[in-house]
This record gives C-alpha cells, sequence and structure tokens, in this order.
C-alpha cells in the first residue's frame, strides 16, 4: 500500500519510521542466506474470516461464494486465535472475506481483539451495512471501514460485482458509516472493465467526502486469476497513474484531508518518484528517502494473511505459500520459522530476484512486487512481475545488471 497524498506531504508515518532499512549489497555479491524478519516489526494481519459473500465479483481474490466453506473457523477457535496474535504483538487486524459481515461471530471476535489493544478495521462490499450493523461496528472497536466500489454509478460496479442494486447498498452503507464517524474507505480494483470509470470514482469520493480513496491493481488470485487477460497494460496503467498523482496533487494543493492511496504493485513508488523529479527534484528527493524507509513490497515480512481455514499466508493472494495453521500451532512460531525456503526468501529477497526485477535500480524500494503474480505467470516465484509497467531505460536496465540477475541461486 503507498500512500500518494503522504508522499507528496514528505510525510513519514509511523510504521515507515520502524522499517528504515540498511544500504544492502548488490544482488550476487553475496551468497544467499536468509536472514529472520527484523527483530521488533510486527506484521499486519488480513483475517479473511469468511468466504461466504453475498456477492460473486469478476475479480475476487478468494473466489468467495454465497456459502461458507464447512471447514472455516468457529467463533470459538477465532477467540483462540486473537489471544495468540495479541500475545505475539500484531498491531492491527484487518477484518476481510468473502464479506466479514456475514460471519456470525464477527462483533464479538472484532470486541476481544480491541480489547486487547489490537487495532481493528473492516473491509466490506458495504451491502450488509444498515443502522444496526453501524451500531454494533463501534461497539466492537472498528474505527475504519473499506468498503469495495468498483464503478462510479451501477453500470460498472453492478456488472462486476455481479448483482444490481450493489451499488445504491454499498453507498448506503458508506453514508450510515461516514455520518457515524468512521474514518471510511472507498476501495477499488483496476482492470479494462472499469479504468474509464476512474475519474468519476474519484469525484465519487469528494462529493461524499470520503476519507481515503484506495485504488489497488489487480493480483491473479481467485477469479481474479481468470481475468488476466482484462488486466491494464502498461500505458493504461501509466496513464491510470498520472491522473492518480494528478488527483493527489489536487488535494494537498486545496488543503483536502482525503488520502489517496494505491496498492497491489510496487511499481508505483518508482513511477511517482520518477514523475515528480521531472518538475522538483528536491521534493523528489525527499519521496525517495521515504520510499527506501518503506521497503518496497511487504508479503510475508509486513504483512500476514490468515485465510477462513486458519492457514497463513504471505499475503491475502498468494494462497498456494503457506506457513501453517493456526490450528496446530500459534501464529508467532509458525511465522518465525518458516520451513517453505519460498517464504524464508521473502524475508531477504532482493538478492534472489531475477531478469528486470533483479537488474532494476529500483529494487531497494519496490522489492520484486508482487512474487505471486510473478509465480502464476512464469512458474517461478522470484521471476520479474509481469504487471511492472516501468520502461527498460525508467530502471537502468544494462546487459551487465541483467547478467549479474540471471546468476541468481535458485529457491524452489
Amino acid at each position: 500500500m503507498l500512500n500518494v497524498t503522504k508522499l507528496l506531504r514528505a510525510e513519514e508515518t509511523e510504521r515507515e519510521a520502524e522499517t528504515i532499512k540498511s544500504p544492502r549489497p548488490s544482488p550476487g555479491l553475496l551468497r544467499y542466506a536468509p536472514s529472520p524478519a527484523p527483530a521488533g516489526r510486527k506484521p499486519i494481519v488480513v483475517w479473511n474470516l469468511t468466504r461466504g459473500c453475498n456477492l460473486h465479483c469478476l475479480h475476487c481474490y478468494t473466489s468467495s461464494r454465497a456459502e461458507p466453506d464447512p471447514d472455516e473457523l468457529t467463533t470459538g477457535e477465532a477467540f483462540s486465535v486473537v489471544d495468540d496474535l495479541a500475545a505475539f504483538g500484531i498491531p492491527v487486524i484487518i477484518f476481510s472475506g468473502g464479506d466479514p459481515l456475514l460471519h456470525p461471530g464477527l462483533f464479538e471476535i472484532a470486541g476481544k481483539a480491541a480489547a486487547r489493544g489490537i487495532s481493528v478495521s473492516l473491509s466490506t462490499n458495504g451491502t450488509l451495512i444498515d443502522g444496526t450493523t453501524v451500531t454494533a461496528l463501534g461497539s466492537a472497536g472498528f474505527r475504519y471501514v473499506g468498503v469495495s466500489v468498483d464503478g462510479a454509478g451501477p453500470a460498472v460496479n453492478d456488472r462486476l460485482r455481479g448483482r444490481p442494486g450493489a451499488f445504491e447498498e454499498a453507498l448506503r452503507g458508506i453514508r450510515l458509516c461516514r455520518d457515524a464517524g468512521f474514518t471510511v474507505g472507498l476501495r477499488c480494483t483496476l482492470s479494462k472493465n472499469n479504468v474509464h470509470d476512474l475519474p468519476g470514482l474519484f469525484d465519487l469520493a469528494e462529493r461524499e467526502e470520503i476519507d481515503r480513496i484506495y485504488v489497488a491493481h489487480l493480483v491473479y488470485a481467485g477469479r481474479g486469476a481468470r481475468i488476466v487477460p482484462r488486466d491494464l497494460s502498461a500505458d493504461e496503467t501509466r496513464k491510470a497513474m498520472d491522473l492518480i498523482l494528478a488527483r493527489a496533487e489536487s488535494a494537498v494543493s486545496r488543503g483536502r484531508t482525503m488520502e489517496i492511496v494505491t496498492g497491489s504493485n510496487d511499481a508505483d513508488g518508482p513511477y511517482l518518484y520518477l514523475a515528480i523529479a521531472r518538475r522538483d527534484p528536491a521534493l523528489a528527493a525527499r519521496i525517495h528517502r521515504l520510499l527506501l524507509r518503506r521497503g518496497g513490497n511487504s508479503s510475508g515480512t509486513a504483512i500476514a494473511n490468515i485465510d477462513p481455514q486458519g492457514n497463513i499466508h504471505p499475503d491475502q493472494f498468494w494462497t498456494r505459500r503457506t506457513y501453517g495453521n493456526v490450528r496446530r500451532a500459534p501464529f508467532g512460531r509458525l511465522w518465525r520459522n518458516p520451513e517453505d525456503p519460498v517464504l524464508l526468501g521473502l524475508r531477504d529477497r532482493e538478492r534472489l530476484l531475477k531478469g528486470r526485477c533483479g537488474a532494476c535500480r529500483f529494487r531497494s524500494i519496490c522489492l520484486g512486487s508482487y512474487r505471486a503474480r510473478a509465480e502464476v505467470v512464469h512458474g517461478d516465484p522470484w521471476a520479474p512481475d509481469p504487471a511492472c509497467y516501468l520502461t527498460d531505460d525508467e530502471i537502468g536496465i544494462t546487459p551487465a545488471a541483467m547478467e549479474l540477475a540471471s546468476t541468481q541461486p535458485a529457491v524452489e
């Protein structure tokens, strides 16, 4: 996740300040020896409580469906997981799904987490939110609610999200949460199906006085893997990012407090840096320092996922890689000691990246972006992310750099 408005203000978040990285040697100069996750750095957990959902989105990364899986964690089991996460020092849980509002124990589970000092946030399609829900969310300790809307109106949104009326229901949910004092985010996933609606989504966020708009790139997981041909081309992505940057600059110049955030593609950082550098080198230098502190993709380091059955993954999109199951061992033990060499490699991935990612001059502020996409498309978790939209010239590709990157040791 990249907060574009914070970058433009050259603001350093507390989380960014905690992740200052020391300079690393060039890849290939040292033999691969994975290091543990930084001491004291605990991941944000995206917890998919259920696969049940009342919508059927074309790009759903969990392939959610109407009924929950029969072997999902029970509320009692979830209570034990909350105690485990609190003891390990997890700072934030983002409850997701499916739609977590369909889980019968959501409010009790979140309330227990909040009582243990964990910040709790909700990711929902918004269609199930009514006055009673809003009251329950507040009582459970939620302060942030992110609502997924993939079009500026019913025509696009309802087609992508699989049900007529979904747009108006989500908008009602947004307004109820906003009026009740929650911090509210509008979340969308870009593809060829809706990129033309991106200006309208920004207008909607402005008009409804929404606190945050989160624009995600498509990740090839769940039903999202079926629509890879509908992913944006490099040119389409660049045009979308230019629009996002322009909207963020406008918001900052007008003193608007709305945050504009992108996600699921860490090439966004270098792209925004290069765009700013062409007209404001001093600001670009500050942005570059913040991007270095941010440290690039955080799968398996600052982000973790627990799926409905209790399996732990490096992020919510990469479910083919697992650290184990919370029914059989505590989260902290599994997270600290992954047996899968690829998961261990995420803790020191910069020198494992191959091809364009391994040779890229921005690899320290991107870290190869999403390894899940690389594995789906190339069958190799250290291959280049196919969604990188930067040119060879922009990332400093040279024959020597490519030759060096091609010598990286294999980790299967």
